[in-house]
């Protein structure tokens, strides 16, 4: 009776499995808009899977409602694994604690497939700043006699939680200036309206090589690939800033296994091919793949480690 159900179970994941591969084309959906980095690595990443994948992958844009859109296709579409989530860190393991009612559950209904990248924070100060690296800075700003302005994104976001992390390093309150996206806060920083900001490596690699910013730490433990003399912030004495935006794939939790682990595969093949690898990294982005299973774990210290500094801070959402 055993083996029975043994060989009943393996010809359904492999009915699934050859469902998922006769389909004729597969979806990546993008919680934001068109050109942003999020849909520059889904759309690099998009070619090379169609071709492990034997079909067509195609990216589509569903911005909005703080990634709320996007999840809410892919839990709408059929659950087959042709139906694709990337997220952000924001979506998966911050929104939870930022928002009290979000249409979805990221434990309860989706798999974790794979990461695609690590976007490590990057602090910047205007080329005029006297700062040569984030120590001085946060010397510069304990003998300041007014509080230090800090720009980011947006209340909540990676670049906030970054603040937040440096003042509890530090023992020093900065004047958070949440702006509505990177481009502002970027704009404020060389013009110097704002003293600093931390944000993704790939937004900010540009200004850096063209010498209109000063790179001065790395948030995270080792030294970035593309800025390889710029200190982590660790190795300056500044511990406990380890801020990373990665970016993943999900699927509806009601995907066959047999079809998960077929797109993970997939996706670990895509990343590590030439092409899409050194694309991602000439970007600035640190391409990454992962088990479903170091995926969920990551989600789940990542949403706790998160979810613990919003409340210590009592951080409301705008």
């Amino acid at each position: 009776m055993k083996k029975r159900q043994v060989l009943i179970a393996a010809l359904c994941l492999a009915a699934s499995a050859s469902t998922f591969a006769q389909q004729a084309s597969t979806r990546i959906i993008v919680s934001f808009s068109p050109g942003g980095p999020v849909d520059f690595v889904a759309r690099t990443l998009a070619v090379q899977l169609g071709k492990e994948l034997g079909r067509t992958v195609v990216v589509e844009n569903k911005p909005g409602a703080n990634g709320a859109i996007g999840a809410s296709e892919v839990l709408r579409a059929e659950p087959d694994g042709n139906t694709i989530w990337i997220s952000s860190v924001g979506a998966a393991a911050i929104n939870p604690a930022l928002y009290d009612k979000l249409p979805y559950d990221m434990q309860r209904d989706f798999a974790p497939v794979s990461l695609v990248v690590n976007n490590v924070e990057l602090l910047v100060v205007n080329d005029k700043n006297p700062a040569r690296d984030a120590a001085e800075f946060v010397d510069i700003a304990r003998k300041s006699k007014g509080p230090t302005a800090m720009a980011s994104s947006g209340i909540g976001s990676i670049p906030h939680l970054a603040i937040e992390q440096l003042s509890d390093s530090t023992g020093i309150r900065f004047l958070h200036v949440p702006y509505k996206g990177a481009a502002p806060a970027i704009t404020d920083v060389i013009g110097g309206q704002v003293a600093a900001f931390f944000g993704d490596v790939p937004g900010l690699i540009g200004q850096v090589k063209g010498g209109k910013l000063k790179a001065i730490g790395i948030a995270s433990k080792k030294r970035h690939p593309a800025l390889p003399d710029v200190k982590t912030l660790e190795e300056q004495g500044l511990k406990g800033v380890d801020t990373i935006n990665w970016y993943a794939l999900f699927v509806s939790a009601k995907t066959p296994p047999a079809v998960v682990d077929a797109l993970n595969k997939a996706v670990v093949k895509s990343i590590a091919t030439p092409s899409v690898h050194d694309t991602l990294l000439k970007s600035g982005a640190e391409p990454m793949s992962s088990t479903p299973q170091e995926l969920a774990a990551l989600l789940k210290s990542d949403t706790d480690k998160w979810a613990a500094l919003i409340k210590a801070k009592d951080i409301k959402a705008e």
